[in-house]
Formats: structure tokens, C-alpha cells, sequence
């Protein structure tokens, strides 16, 4: 693996990392606890969040839209994924669960894209234009789902021009076939990179200029 993640043109994007997904208790954390626990997440996208903040990797919090009473009401073609969304009032706004994990929350110097309604964190978004802004070039996309919001994030990326990294052990899903299917069958069409935490994280190191490796 010869890529590098020079700091002034990588983001990490943290996809939908709230409650509802990530913490015991959350509505949808059933749907992934035992792969997530299986390939150690939340450890594991500790570590990512912690080597990109330590290299100055500028962190993108993409959050999934939260809901709201009348959501979808009007609608004239609200998908299957999002009426069921809306039935479980998934990330439900001013909720605990539509709040970012305790061990996500926004700090200072990070940037926040808007809502997304489906599953790209890019139609109908700024994410776009807050990365190109900042001359952003690669992303690492990490979090939740796998087959979902992650993949048709970083599938939308590639198709912007920006050089896609996956993480096979910064994400999951709800069965060890999406999960495949995500990172072994579709990923690898537009992917540039599909790495492990260690791999990532021993990459981002390698990135960091030697002047301010030795300070």
C-alpha cells in the first residue's frame, strides 16, 4: 500500500455517528452490535479519530437526517429505507439517539455537512462544496451502514473525484453478507484503497511531514 493521507488534502468523514447506532440502547444498535463488537468498531474508530486529529487531518461529521414529526408526509416517493426510518424515529431530533456518541462530539476546527435525506452524505448537501472549499482531495469514510450510508457515500465521492478509502474494520452491518457484499464485492469497483484500522493508521503516520513528526 503506497498511499499517503497528506494532511492539507485528506478529510475523514465520520458517517452518522450517533447514538442510535453506536451505544447500547440506541434503536438500531441491535442491528449491528454483534458485527461491531465482532470486529471491535468503536475501538477501532476511537483509534481513526485519534490518529487523523493527531495528524491534523481535518474531521467532516456527516450526519444522517433527523427525525421530525411529518417527516415524509408529503412526500410523493419516500423510499422503503426511509419510511421504516420514520417509523422507528431513528436519530429523532433533540433525542439522545440523534445525538453524536459521547466519544464523537464535535470539536473545535471540525466541520459539520448538512443532513442527509437518503443515503449519500453528498445529493442535496454541502459536504461537496465544504471539502472542495478546504481542498480536500481524499477521503477516509468510516462509520454506519456499511451498504448504506457509507457505500453510497463514498460511491458518490469516487464519482465527484475525490480518492475514496474504505475501512474494513471501521464499519458494519446488520449481517456478514452486507458487509461483504460492501467491502469485497462493491467496494473494490470504485474504491481507491480498502484498509484495516492498522493499515490506516500506520499510513496516516507515514503522511505526517518529518518536521512536525519530531516535534
Amino acid at each position: 500500500m503506497t498511499t499517503t493521507y497528506d494532511p492539507k488534502i485528506t478529510a475523514l468523514l465520520c458517517i452518522d455517528f450517533y447514538n442510535d447506532f453506536l451505544s447500547a440502547g440506541g434503536k438500531l444498535w441491535p442491528w449491528v452490535k454483534d458485527i461491531a463488537e465482532e470486529v471491535n468498531l468503536l475501538d477501532n474508530l476511537r483509534t481513526i479519530v485519534r490518529a487523523a486529529r493527531e495528524a491534523e487531518i481535518a474531521i467532516y461529521h456527516v450526519p444522517h437526517h433527523r427525525w421530525e414529526p411529518g417527516d415524509y408526509v408529503d412526500w410523493k416517493y419516500p423510499s422503503p429505507y426511509q419510511l421504516g426510518a420514520a417509523e422507528r424515529q431513528a436519530f429523532a431530533k433533540d433525542t439522545w439517539g440523534g445525538t453524536f456518541h459521547d466519544d464523537f462530539q464535535v470539536q473545535p476546527g471540525d466541520i459539520i455537512a448538512t443532513e442527509h435525506w437518503a443515503s449519500s452524505g453528498f445529493p442535496n448537501t454541502d459536504l461537496e462544496h465544504k471539502l472542495k472549499r478546504y481542498g480536500k482531495e481524499k477521503i477516509i469514510c468510516i462509520g454506519l451502514l456499511a451498504n448504506t450510508c457509507l457505500e453510497a457515500t463514498a460511491r458518490v465521492g469516487m464519482e465527484l473525484g475525490f480518492h475514496v478509502t474504505l475501512i474494513r474494520d471501521g464499519t458494519a452491518a446488520r449481517s456478514h453478507e452486507a458487509l461483504h457484499a460492501a467491502l469485497n464485492i462493491d467496494g473494490p469497483t470504485f474504491a481507491h484503497e480498502i484498509l484495516t484500522t492498522a493499515e490506516l493508521v500506520s499510513a496516516i503516520r507515514r503522511s505526517v511531514p518529518a518536521d512536525k513528526s519530531a516535534a
